[in-house]
């Protein structure tokens, strides 16, 4: 109806005045995107030829004789080197692509307010983000679930499986040396908040490059749904299993290093690249993305694991 009635009186009806309204229209929203914390957490190594060798030493109890006392017993000093390993692992990075299609005629005629294109390309470069930090957990080759050392696994030490504050401080005793942050599924973090406040001991919080986490011992426990409950992201389940990291990061402190290609052409950002790749017969504009990545754990105590973390252990607290 072009009109409408209130109290007796015709006025103008609220469908015709919407077709002369401008509405107010957002980005296009994309359900999956997360914060991706470990991406922007983690040290990354730009490299040159897309290979990263971790040269290590062939460490002992006691690599090296010295001689260190007040009154010499000996006047000869003790002789030795620091032996390397003869085949060090390299690292080569991995590729994930994709390709965006954009018809020029909707780009031309469909990009006010929002350019139909970088609207695209914005999506997908998440999508390849997301698909990014999956794989630096998850990844056959190179993931850190697959990294971790047997002597750095650890299990719960509770019979229902929870994770307890003594699990993470047996994590802290395995990565003693700068430990930078825990990385845990929200259910996890959820669980582990549940034990502490059966216990009384209800974590800190603090603000770390924009969001807020909870610390156990000073430490972070950052969230991300890419360690995943029974192998999903998103679990229905109440119950279910997943593992919880600590690392150590940084190429200094001989931690975990995030590695990417440095100076590619058409870099769009950090190991990502966006090349145009023209336009066909029928209109239809290419693009390919591609983001080149890989991680190392330079030594052993890097990374810790608790294993076959329970998160659904509930109380009742009254």
């Amino acid at each position: 109806m072009a009109k409408e009635t209130i109290e007796g009186i015709n006025v103008l009806g609220a469908q015709a005045a919407y077709n002369l309204a401008n509405v107010t229209k957002t980005r296009p929203q994309f359900g999956s995107i997360t914060p991706k914390w470990l991406p922007k957490l983690l040290e990354f190594k730009g490299l040159e030829t897309g290979i990263y060798r971790v040269n290590r030493v062939v460490e002992g109890e006691t690599p090296l004789d010295v001689l260190c006392s007040q009154t010499k017993k000996s006047d000869i000093i003790p002789q030795g080197y620091i032996e390397y390993q003869t085949e060090p692992r390299e690292y080569r990075l991995n590729s994930i692509s994709t390709i965006i299609n954009v018809n020029t005629a909707i780009e031309d005629v469909y990009s006010a307010p929002y350019d139909q294109v970088q609207e695209q390309l914005a999506l997908a470069i998440e999508s390849l983000r997301e698909r990014q930090e999956s794989q630096l957990i998850n990844n056959d080759d190179y993931g850190l679930l697959k990294n971790v050392p047997d002597a750095q696994k650890i299990q719960p030490v509770s019979d229902s499986g929870a994770p307890t504050p003594d699990d993470l401080d047996e994590l802290i005793t395995k990565v003693w040396k700068e430990p930078s942050f825990f990385l845990a599924h929200p259910r996890a973090i959820a669980a582990f908040e549940r034990e502490c406040t059966k216990r009384g001991v209800p974590p800190v919080t603090t603000n770390i490059a924009g969001g807020t986490f909870i610390l156990w011992r000073g430490i972070p426990i950052i969230p991300t749904d890419k360690l995943m409950v029974d192998g999903k992201k998103n679990p229905s389940a109440k119950s279910g299993k997943t593992n919880i990291l600590l690392l150590r990061t940084g190429e200094a402190k001989r931690g975990v290093v995030g590695l990417y290609q440095a100076g590619m052409k058409n870099e769009e950002s950090r190991g990502l690249s966006v090349r145009f790749r023209g336009i066909d017969d029928k209109g239809v504009a290419s693009y390919l993305l591609s983001l080149y990545c890989s991680a190392a754990i330079l030594a052993d105590d890097a990374i810790a694991c608790l294993e076959d973390v329970e998160v659904g252990e509930y109380y009742d607290y009254d």
